[in-house]
């Protein structure tokens, strides 16, 4: 695909950003997921809008083509978001499993405007009791249970 389409993808992310912020629905990031060089998801960001601190741009075009497209899987997609991901976006981004990310503007310029994830990358690698919310872990002999199941059951969906 030559960079004049991909900048047209670009442009339609801006555009979902700027449409939702036109709209008071959230932040000012938008993402469209293309295959085969046609729009299958579109989303930005609803977080305020929805009282989702989920719906990112990113996570809300991925459930868009996911039920456009059939799958949860977007292998042979291509991803356009505004703003480079973050770290949740990130994460979902590599659960989809898409060809091929294209981001706008990165993480520096987002912190400028307000939207500063690296506490997050920080707290990370921090052992679960020095996080900024502790994080213990609780009954995983029972926890267990539907892990055995699931190793046990016949009729489920690998992914």
């Amino acid at each position: 695909m030559n960079t004049l389409k991909k900048e047209k993808f670009m442009l339609e992310a801006v555009n979902a950003a700027l449409k939702g912020m036109q709209n008071n629905e959230g932040g000012p990031f938008g993402c469209v997921i293309v295959k085969d060089g046609e729009i299958v998801g579109r989303g930005n960001n609803k977080v305020t809008s929805t009282n989702d601190p989920t719906a990112h741009a990113e996570v809300t075009a991925i459930r868009d083509a996911c039920k456009n497209l059939g799958s949860f899987q977007l292998e042979g997609c291509e991803i356009y978001t505004s703003c480079e991901p973050c770290p949740m976006c990130l994460g979902a981004i590599y659960w989809a499993r898409p060809d091929k990310v294209y981001y706008g503007s990165n993480q520096i310029d987002a912190a400028k405007i307000g939207f500063d994830d690296e506490f997050i990358y920080k707290e990370i690698p921090l052992p679960y009791e020095k996080r900024s919310i502790p994080f213990e872990q609780l009954a995983r002999d029972i926890a267990l249970e539907a892990f055995q199941k699931w190793t046990e059951k016949e009729d489920k969906t690998e992914y």
